[in-house]
């Protein structure tokens, strides 16, 4: 190559990039409050930094690790995460230059003068290359950069999601195995009430009434037996499909043990508003913002001139021996140059459709940011009065636990009769279970202000 071509490729590699079209990148400001309305002032503790530091619970921590580990979803995220490393890869190459080499021969007869001819070549050749004048080039790879941060984003958001809800399968299995044994109980008492009224008829001491009383006691108890036994092997199917694999015995809520038995860290209070810009999904959400910014520099490109270049250098010659002597060498260099001139309009209606669809993404961004704000606070509202709620639930399973006592034993003395017994009981059996319902609220609530706060992604 002489060096006329060397320079000119040198002068035009350096002057490449000089120039970016893509408007100026600024973060939206939050649509949102900086506080969420009845929180306490900043100053909290911070968010755990992984969902392990979130669930304190052995058991459930081994069953959140074999979902990470075999749950399709999360694994099709992560392979989404290659592809669009890959794309990137691809979109950075065209920063640089393709060389391609080639070593050729060509033998050849003449039907004139029946001679043969032999050619023998090798060639360095620079593949069509763009020089990058206005950033068309820089503009597509940081599109595709960007795209590749939100996916991995989208990861992020995936596996919280995930723990989430493995967490909360967790928790409403463990909610009806403490009603299923809570049930075959109030089955066992209802049978032995049964047996008392039975033989309290046979001696005259009440009425058919009452026995027929007791009698719909059992049955409904024995129905609900039925219905929690089924409940729980639903709530344990939902469970395994979310792991992705049978949950061992030796991984599940004890039975009877409740709600509380996940003992999941508190979620802080007196954070700010603006922890919600550490979502994955408001991330991400920003990464697709950044990259349509960098798509409308590269469509304003395409209105100006483009320069590309071709070139090659090698040797030639007539014997395989002499293809690298002196004297063989040859080069070609052939700039070209395109310049918009006639298109009806399609290159301007590109911009126009980048730059609205730029306006889209900042729309889509706030939206994302209002809706984590209302996650939140919709989390928040139901926290608010979820500590008084309990307190007053548990007073009242005391309190009709003592009623029920009462009545059992006013009634085994004769000073009463059954109809007072079943009411306190269906009533203690009643709050029993609306305490259960509340204690899994309280728990299910504390992992919907962790998901919705995007904390303890990894």
């Amino acid at each position: 190559m002489s060096r006329l071509a060397l320079s000119t490729l040198c002068a035009a590699a350096l002057l490449a990039g000089c120039v970016n079209l893509a408007p100026p990148y600024e973060q939206p400001a939050a649509p949102v409050p900086g506080q969420w309305t009845g929180a306490p002032a900043t100053g909290g503790p911070a968010l755990p930094a992984d969902w392990q530091s979130f669930v304190s619970d052995e058991r459930l921590r081994q069953v959140i690790a074999l979902a990470l580990a075999n749950n399709r979803d999360l694994r099709v995220a992560a392979l989404n995460i290659e592809r669009a490393q890959a794309q990137y890869r691809v979109a950075r190459a065209d920063l640089f230059p393709t060389v391609d080499g080639s070593v050729g021969g060509v033998r050849q007869r003449s039907a004139t003068t029946g001679t043969t001819t032999t050619q023998y070549t090798a060639e360095l050749g620079l593949a069509r290359y763009e020089i990058d004048f206005f950033g068309k080039i820089r503009n597509l790879n940081e599109s595709a950069l960007q795209a590749f941060f939100a996916v991995e984003e989208n990861r992020r958001s995936a596996q919280i999601s995930l723990v989430a809800e493995v967490a909360t399968a967790w928790l409403t299995l463990a909610a009806d195995t403490e009603r299923l044994a809570l049930v075959r109980d109030t089955l066992k008492n209802q049978e032995t009430a049964y047996d008392l009224v039975r033989r309290t008829r046979e001696l005259g001491g009440t009425s058919g009434l009452a026995l027929a009383q007791a009698r719909m006691t059992v049955d409904a108890a024995r129905v609900d037996v039925g219905t929690y036994t089924s409940r729980v092997g639903v709530d344990r199917n939902a469970l395994d499909l979310l792991v992705g694999a049978a949950v061992p015995d030796g991984l599940l809520p004890a039975p009877g043990a409740g709600a509380g038995a996940s003992r999941l860290v508190d979620v802080p209070a007196g954070l700010p508003s603006e922890v919600l810009l550490k979502r994955p999904d408001v991330i991400a959400a920003e990464h697709r913002l950044k990259a349509s910014y960098a798509d409308v520099g590269a469509v304003r490109a395409a209105l100006f001139p483009s320069i590309s270049l071709t070139a090659s250098v090698g040797t030639q010659s007539r014997t395989l021996s002499g293809l690298f002597g002196s004297g063989t060498g040859v080069w070609s260099f052939a700039p070209s140059i395109d310049i918009p001139l006639f298109d009806a309009g399609a290159r301007q209606a590109n911009v126009t459709a980048t730059e609205a669809q730029r306006k889209i993404e900042i729309a889509t961004y706030e939206a994302t940011v209002q809706a984590a704000f209302r996650d939140v606070a919709d989390a928040l509202a139901e926290r608010a009065t979820l500590a008084d709620r309990l307190a007053a639930q548990d007073s009242l399973v005391e309190s009709s636990q003592r009623a029920f006592d009462l009545s059992t034993a006013l009634f085994k003395g004769g000073a009463s009769s059954y109809l007072d017994v079943l009411v306190n009981q269906r009533a203690l059996y009643a709050s029993q279970q609306t305490a259960i319902s509340l204690r899994l609220l309280e728990e299910i609530n504390r992992v919907d202000l962790y998901r919705a706060l995007g904390g303890g992604g990894d």
